[in-house]
């Protein structure tokens, strides 16, 4: 089973289980109903700002440990001047 099998399968579930609860055909114990009518209809915004949040913070976890790398950066400026020059040799103004 693919992990898009997997996803589907899993979020598919717990919609339902989420509709049954908020539509109360699927009743939850120990929590008291007008509670459940208050915090139920959030839990979809608090999801998104939850995902949202961890997006941006393994972005920015991404960026703070992005490594630099000298070697890299000056192989890079030799290829850039080798085109540069080989665009030069066949008449074609760079720069």
């Amino acid at each position: 089973m693919t992990r898009l099998h997997r996803v589907s399968i899993y979020s598919s579930i717990l919609i339902s289980i989420y509709l049954l609860v908020l539509f109360e055909i699927l009743p939850i114990p120990l929590i008291d109903a007008s509670v459940a009518q208050e915090i139920l209809p959030v839990i979809p915004w608090w999801l998104l700002v939850s995902f949202g949040s961890y997006s941006l913070w393994s972005l920015g976890w991404g960026v703070f440990t992005f490594r630099d790398c000298p070697d890299a950066y000056h192989e890079l400026l030799q290829e850039i001047n080798e085109a540069k020059n080989d665009l030069r040799s066949r008449a074609v103004t760079v720069d």
